[in-house]
């Protein structure tokens, strides 16, 4: 699915289904479906954001707004620079997700 259908759908179902729900477990949910590759890094560290109250983002739509810029089609090395500069990279060599 691509970036853009993603933000779509998952904005239909919060604004059908959960939107009586706080912004934290809209965007709990709306990690519970990103999960694949760079994505799932990027996933881990927004996860630890929440868990630490350091995300910014006001409203669900804010953050799928970040998700679209963040991953949306463009310049591929550009994004896996932008993940590798998120990820913590713990024991792990950065040649190896480049």
């Amino acid at each position: 699915m691509r970036v853009s259908e993603f933000v779509t759908a998952c904005k239909l179902y919060i604004k059908i289904k959960i939107r009586e729900t706080t912004v934290e477990e809209q965007i709990q949910w709306i990690l519970s479906y990103i999960h694949e590759g760079l994505a799932d890094i990027w996933k881990e560290n927004m996860l630890k954001d929440l868990e630490g109250r350091l995300l910014e983002c006001k409203t669900a739509e804010e953050f799928l707004t970040d998700i679209k810029k963040e991953f949306e089609e463009g310049d591929e090395e550009g994004v896996k620079v932008t993940e590798l500069k998120r990820f913590e990279q713990e024991s792990k060599m950065i040649e190896k997700f480049v």
